[in-house]
């Protein structure tokens, strides 16, 4: 038996689990390509133990040759499942057969701990609407946050917000956080005590890191914000290239400089960024939204204009003595002159970049803009000269994990050889589960869907008797399937957005006769084996809205090149979506349900059948009594008729 598998052995060992073919294969396969330096796409099912499959490998590996390992995953919740159950089980067994100790740490964004310095401070950042929630200003819901949040700085360990129970909005997270960039560093008079660098010294020092998808966007623009490592491990990897795009996408707004501009006043420094600001709102409202194709003249010179005025403000700014102001600033303004710089270049026009303009609902404007592919950026920045392993339950589109490697960065030939492999599940899809297509409703059309599929949606709750998990593409689309079925069911009914997302798939969970309605965050990442979730619904294809920016240039990309972009985007695209959805409903071997897909065009159009390749292999059907048969039947096993 290798060390690898004995190791598994040991950790499996631990929670009273059995050997898993898939999993062994896994482990196998990524302490391989660890040894040999190569990058490995790993497709393992639901129910495969990937991270136990990476972890035991990444473990024994970084015990072996002292490099690092850094673990990247999407979501909280499966960082939260590493750090808290996984990884110790992990450490537990390395220690026990090997005698060593693997260090673990977790590392986040700069401004996901709290800053000591400004939650001592009394006053609140300019525009945060925040008042004192004592004293002469009175009390408001967001200064009552901010109060508890300089209380909970009084008590806490780790500064993590992940840790404050109950959380609190975004607004009051912001008046006792900074971004890595306006942190004044070993300046700040409780640097001593400063959470987000004690987290990265732990870093520092440890054998595995576990981090997140945004952080390693921003590592991957050559700002050192992770260790040095030996090997990446990313989980959720077919979150990567969104998570990563985010995190290089940047904006330009009359806000923000004037924003910028009140700041630099109050520093006693005199600058023309008002006039700037002014102008540019006044340009921007003249071009409609949606994707510019170049920047105007007008714009540009705006730009070029602008780019004087912060560079001036800039030099002024250099001298202040008071060093939060300072720091604050030199970020604000070094931000702004990389905008202006890149817009300024000709990456608009080369489509190197993607340039959109975005209307918000208080009347104002902005222009985005973000980077058309980041594979490049992956490959140079993070990837080249070290092993990169990328796991997730959906990776392969239409049979091929192609598509996945030239987005990554993988294919350039700098990177080495590279390969995919699928450790399949152990689940029996076709034994546990039943796809359901509402066949006979007709397909949604722009705004949606009529009464008949709403009809159809409460009368697959009523048979399954709750026990519901209802994904849509739109918020408003979930909002009023929800408010349907309230008026028509006595079921708990609970939609996202109503309260945090923990909390109501904790009500979900506990409750086997409720339902759950929501959008994109929960078609993957969410986790309820057992009869709670018998019934998994899915309101249309979830194809990306052929508007948007960036969907419209990778459309352009893939037509010059020959290719179809309809198939290699918006199918491709819905695929690993539509898999992650279906992904729902088995948790667990003994899980049994249905997946419903109300959407017609699955089973009618030609490239459904490239849809259903990517997923589940469950027992198919059209029928609608027997879908609602087969639901009664779970819900009798489950004692709720």
């Amino acid at each position: 038996m290798s060390e690898e598998i004995e190791l598994l052995r040991q950790v499996v060992s631990q929670i009273g689990g059995g050997e898993r073919p898939g999993q062994d294969q896994m482990v196998q396969r990524v302490y391989q390509a660890l040894h040999n330096e190569d990058h490995l796409l790993v497709e393992a099912g639901t129910g495969t133990g990937k991270s136990f499959g990476y972890l035991v490998p990444a473990m024994l590996w970084a015990l072996k040759t002292g490099d690092r390992v850094t673990v990247s995953t999407a979501t909280l919740a499966l960082q939260r499942q590493i750090m808290v159950q996984d990884a110790p089980l992990v450490a537990k067994a390395v220690a026990e057969l090997h005698g060593k100790h693997v260090e673990v740490a977790l590392l986040k964004g700069w401004n996901n701990y709290l800053c000591l310095r400004k939650a001592a401070e009394e006053e609140t950042e300019d525009g945060a609407l925040i008042s004192r929630s004592a004293g002469k200003y009175g009390v408001t819901a967001t200064g009552a946050e901010v109060v508890r949040l300089r209380e909970w700085a009084e008590v806490t360990e780790t500064g993590d917000r992940d840790d404050l129970v109950p959380g609190v909005s975004d607004r009051a997270w912001a008046q006792v956080s900074v971004s890595k960039k306006e942190c004044l560093g070993d300046k700040c008079p409780l640097w001593a005590n400063c959470f987000p660098a004690i987290a990265r010294e732990k870093a520092g020092q440890a054998d595995i890191v576990v981090t997140n998808h945004s952080l390693l966007g921003i590592a991957a623009t050559g700002r050192a914000v992770l260790p040095e490592t030996g090997a990446y491990i990313l989980d959720e990897a077919h979150e990567l290239i969104d998570r990563v795009t985010a995190q290089l996408t940047n904006s330009l707004s009359g806000a923000e400089l004037e924003s910028a501009a009140k700041m630099l006043r109050r520093a006693g420094i005199e600058n023309t960024l008002s006039d700037s600001a002014a102008e540019i709102d006044d340009l921007l409202d003249a071009v409609p939204p949606g994707r510019l194709r170049q920047i105007s003249t007008e714009l540009n010179d705006a730009v070029a204009r602008l780019l004087g005025a912060v560079q001036a403000a800039a030099e002024e700014a250099a001298q202040i003595s008071e060093a939060a102001t300072k720091q604050i600033l030199r970020s604000r303004l070094g931000d702004l002159v990389t905008v202006c710089s890149e817009l300024l270049s000709d990456a608009v026009a080369a489509e190197r970049i993607v340039a959109w303009k975005t209307e918000f609902a208080d009347g104002g404007s902005a222009l985005y803009y973000a980077p058309l592919q980041v594979a490049a950026t992956l490959a140079d920045s993070l990837f080249e000269m070290r092993p990169v392993v990328l796991t997730s339950a959906t990776l392969q589109i239409n049979g091929s994990f192609d598509a996945l490697a030239h987005q990554v960065g993988f294919a350039f030939p700098s990177q080495g050889p590279w390969e995919g492999i699928d450790v399949g599940t152990p689940f029996e899809p076709a034994e546990q589960g039943m796809l359901y297509v509402a066949k006979h409703l007709d397909p949604p059309g722009r705004d949606g869907y009529g009464d008949a599929a709403l009809d159809e949606l409460v009368e697959l709750i009523a048979a399954s008797h709750g026990g519901a998990l209802c994904l849509f593409t739109a918020r408003a689309a979930a909002e009023r399937a929800a408010a349907y079925v309230r008026d028509r069911v006595d079921y708990p009914v609970w939609v996202q957005g109503e309260d945090q997302l923990s909390t109501l798939l904790m009500q979900f969970s506990s409750d086997l006769s409720s339902c759950l309605f929501g959008t994109i965050s929960l078609w993957q990442g969410v986790d309820v084996p057992g009869d709670a979730c018998r019934l998994v619904v899915i309101d249309r294809i979830p194809f990306p809205r052929p508007d948007d920016p960036l969907v419209d240039a990778r459309n352009d990309l893939v037509r010059k090149a020959g290719g179809n972009p309809f198939m290699e985007v918006s199918v491709a695209t819905a695929a690993l979506l539509l898999a992650q959805g279906a992904g729902r409903l088995l948790r667990r071997r003994s899980d049994r349900g249905v997946v419903a897909v109300l959407d017609s065009r699955l089973v009618s159009r030609a490239y459904g059948q490239v849809l259903l390749r990517s997923l589940p292999r469950m027992w198919p059907t059209s029928d609608p009594v027997q879908v609602r048969e087969a639901l009664e039947r779970l819900a009798q096993s489950a004692q709720l008729s």
